[in-house]
């Protein structure tokens, strides 16, 4: 899977580049914390650049909403997370931002955590879980995600035009949502978009199809066989 993903990106993000960063080995260096400002807020992120001069090309991933843990994320912790993921992308001379969203990680204390706010609204009712689903995800969670993207465009090193978006679940729907606001991006993976709540909001579902039908980037779908619903990558 991971080589799969790793030839789409090379074929978005320009081949003769990467062939000259490719060889390079991968830094074993620990991540640069990132200072990433999202309007007001401080968000954190871990950064790896590879071993060589660039300008890279470079990832940015979204996490998922975190379950029930404001420091955890697909069964381990973010800074695990982080660093499972980095070397991948190192190795083939892409550098990596793990960005962490407010309320989140190592933005912890840069707002209320996602969850906790879906808790407060589903004690009141479903439907105002939902509506506060939708304003997050579109609003102040996107607006983090494209301050990821923003960071990187100005970051030293980096090749502003060759710039891919990964996330997972609600990561992944972060993914989809970020395309019809930057045509600059090269190619979007998603895991598991919307995975757990495509078909409980018919107003995400549409704005979800308007971004991308906006974007112009390749996208890549990905869906396990067993995941709650596969139906948005059908």
């Amino acid at each position: 899977m991971k080589t799969i993903i790793l030839l789409a990106l090379a074929l978005q993000l320009s081949p003769v580049a990467l062939a000259q960063t490719v060889l390079t080995s991968a830094s074993s260096a620990a991540p640069q914390i990132a200072d990433v400002r999202s309007g007001e807020l401080h968000l954190k992120g871990y950064f790896w650049k590879p071993a060589g001069s660039g300008p890279f090309p470079a990832i940015l991933f979204h996490h998922g909403s975190g379950a029930d843990n404001p420091q955890r994320t697909a069964g381990r912790t973010m800074a695990e997370a982080a660093s499972d993921l980095a070397p991948v992308f190192l190795k083939h001379g892409y550098a990596f931002l793990y960005l962490c969203r407010r309320g989140q990680g190592l933005s912890a204390d840069q707002g209320p955590f996602t969850q906790d706010l879906l808790k407060q609204a589903e004690a009141k009712s479903s439907d105002a879980r939902k509506q506060l689903h939708y304003q997050l995800i579109t609003g102040s969670q996107l607006d983090d995600a494209l301050a990821g993207l923003t960071f990187l465009k100005a970051a030293p090193e980096i090749d502003p035009k060759r710039i891919a978006i990964v996330g997972h679940s609600f990561g992944g729907m972060l993914t989809l949502l970020s395309g019809d606001h930057d045509n600059t991006i090269r190619a979007e993976v998603a895991f598991a978009a919307g995975a757990n709540f495509w078909h409980a909001s018919q107003e995400l579902r549409d704005r979800t199809f308007a971004a991308v039908g906006k974007t112009t980037a390749p996208i890549m779908l990905l869906y396990a066989a067993n995941d709650f619903d596969t139906t948005p990558g059908k």
